[in-house]
């Protein structure tokens, strides 16, 4: 039955949906690092639209482009060449002012490193995407988001104070304060044990499921990706397979003979 319900928003998320559906839009995105004989072409010609309320899995050896995928897609890179769209706003060449003041409204952002502040407490790193974007800190709202990833009771403790899990759904905490419309995440599982994994996974299955946010996830781990609704595989800065939601064991088996990528546009 779940299969069956992740089979059906790939088909919505494969098919035209509405721009305002639209979550995330690529257009022939290129990224070359370098010029010449010695240049890197990480990207090479990426045609990708992601729905709202979508989880998306990204694989793909090393080097295969992965990572760069998600920081264009997030305007944390800027393509060579083609047109990134985040929920119907074009980013390709919008000022870095207003690309941080939309990531911060818009966006969250959840990595395997964590990226909390050490100085500040769990209810203040929580809080401080919506400081930044110049918003009145709701307290209140943390402490529920706090409750919800499962730390009821622990906003005035300092990261230290916590295992690296803990840390992690702080993290999600923070990427949720501000009700994004995407959150991306790159390698959030990486540094956690197989059940703190698992937990975190569910938390951005919830955002999903609960929330409409859309999730684009980078991760090597064919468990992880089982979460997803929809599962693509990166070979050579090209997209070389789109599927549907697929257990770990076959996940792993596509990794494992992985076809000739498809050539780009």
């Amino acid at each position: 039955m779940a299969l069956r319900r992740a089979e059906q928003r790939h088909r919505t998320a494969a098919g035209a949906a509405s721009g305002a559906d639209r979550a995330v839009e690529l257009r022939g995105v290129r990224r070359r690092y370098g010029r010449g004989a010695t240049a890197v072409h990480a990207l090479r010609g990426i045609d990708l639209t992601l729905p709202r309320g979508s989880f998306t899995a990204v694989m793909g050896p090393s080097g295969s482009g992965k990572s760069t995928l998600l920081q264009c897609a997030a305007g944390l890179d800027r393509p060579t060449d083609g047109s990134v769209r985040l929920t119907g706003t074009e980013i390709t060449g919008m000022s870095e002012n207003r690309l941080t003041e939309l990531r911060r409204s818009r966006l969250g952002f959840v990595f395997q490193a964590f990226n909390l502040l050490p100085s500040l407490t769990v209810e203040q790193n929580v809080l401080l995407p919506a400081r930044l974007a110049g918003g009145r800190p709701d307290r209140r709202h943390a402490a529920r988001l706090l409750a919800r990833v499962g730390l009821d009771g622990k906003g005035d403790r300092r990261p230290g104070e916590l295992s690296g899990g803990q840390q992690q759904r702080v993290a999600i905490a923070r990427a949720l304060v501000t009700s994004p419309d995407v959150i991306f995440a790159d390698e959030p599982t990486g540094a956690l044990d197989t059940t703190t994994a698992a937990e975190v996974l569910s938390l951005l299955r919830a955002a999903v499921d609960t929330l409409g946010a859309a999730v684009v996830m980078v991760t090597h781990d064919p468990t992880a990706a089982a979460h997803a609704d929809r599962v693509l595989f990166l070979a050579d800065g090209v997209l070389a397979d789109d599927l549907p939601a697929m257990s770990a064991d076959r996940i792993a088996a596509r990794m494992a003979t992985p076809p000739p990528a498809r050539a780009a546009a």
